[in-house]
């Protein structure tokens, strides 16, 4: 059982911007929904997490199974997949190309990549375009190959970050259900403002605020919050935040 321990992260971007504020929390095997609104703080934790960002020079610590990320450095990258928001994709290469860049900055040996890629491509449904130009993929075929990059060396921790941003319906339940069947036996954390992209797959679910983490929990538990209508997890980002996004 991998362990991933924040405690009291701080992340100011001015004296005006306080982007995270004393989160901490502790994540174990699972999958886990980091739900708010655009500004929330959401994507500045993951990139702390990641190690894209440091954290403000406090008390504040990130520990994987116990030891700081910072002292672990490449041993803890290696355990590590991550899907940033931002479709960065070289349109001129092959979905294979571009997984193997991937794998190489991985420090994935060649024999290992090869073996790994037509299992990753076959597991997000992208077998027959494995060696077709990128620029050529519709927003859900690049979506999943950013998936299949982060899943090359099978990690025991994944940081998605809004998965299915901009994507339809049917292709967020493919995203959806793919997801769900990685979460057994790694840490998964997602991170979305769209609540029907994990309300179903999560173990748990936490809130964020203008940097702070303002509540969390399962589903049952969460629900029970709400104050007034039906109690529904939409129904609670109702109340936290004002409207749903769908």
């Amino acid at each position: 059982m991998n362990n991933l321990e924040l405690q009291k992260i701080n992340k100011h971007y001015s004296k005006k911007k306080h982007a995270l504020c004393n989160f901490s929390f502790i994540f174990t095997n699972g999958i886990y929904g980091l739900l708010g609104p655009n500004g929330a703080g959401k994507s500045t934790l993951m990139n702390m997490i990641t190690d894209n960002l440091l954290p403000d020079n406090d008390n504040g610590k990130i520990l994987w199974n116990g030891e700081e990320t910072k002292n672990l450095k490449e041993k803890f990258r290696s355990r590590l997949g991550f899907m940033p928001q931002q479709q960065n994709l070289y349109e001129s290469m092959t979905a294979h190309t571009f997984l193997n860049y991937i794998a190489s900055l991985k420090c994935l040996d060649k024999k290992q990549s090869e073996q790994e890629i037509p299992k990753i491509m076959e597991r997000v449904e992208l077998t027959e375009s494995l060696d077709k130009k990128m620029g050529g993929f519709s927003g859900g075929m690049k979506q999943r190959v950013l998936i299949a990059s982060a899943l090359l060396g099978n990690p025991e921790l994944i940081i998605l970050d809004e998965p299915t941003a901009g994507l339809d319906p049917k292709q967020r339940v493919i995203i959806r259900n793919m997801v769900s069947d990685l979460g057994k036996d790694k840490i998964i954390i997602i991170s979305t403002h769209i609540v029907s992209d994990i309300e179903t797959i999560a173990k748990e679910i936490l809130f964020i605020k203008e940097g702070h983490l303002i509540e969390s929990g399962t589903i049952p538990e969460l629900v029970e919050k709400v104050e007034s209508g039906e109690k529904t997890l939409e129904n609670l980002y109702m109340q936290y935040y004002g409207e749903v996004q769908k």
